[in-house]
């Protein structure tokens, strides 16, 4: 898999950037869970949902692959819907 799926016609630009950023994270297992996610979903996220997407962007490679595999327990500011959303994506196997 080289990236998106997606097309980011007819999403606004917030989305479109957030698309990108998920596929251009920097380690190749983050890019294609946040990537694959934000395939599958990026187009129905409400406005809570992109803010803790977007601030999950932030989190550096290391750490959030380390939450999502369960080798670091995720702290509390970042343990909620959206997480939670995208270890459930994980463990389903497309983000893979």
């Amino acid at each position: 898999m080289t990236g998106t799926a997606r097309s980011s016609e007819g999403l606004d630009a917030r989305r479109r950037k957030l698309l990108f950023r998920a596929w251009h994270r920097g380690l190749r297992e983050v890019d294609l869970i946040l990537g694959g996610f934000a395939d599958a979903h990026i187009a129905t996220l409400d406005e809570a949902a992109l803010r803790e997407f977007e601030a999950l962007m932030d989190v550096p490679d290391g750490e959030l692959l380390a939450w999502l595999t369960g080798a670091a327990e995720v702290p509390a500011a970042h343990d909620g819907p959206m997480l939670r959303r995208l270890l459930a994506f994980d463990a389903s196997g497309q983000g893979r």
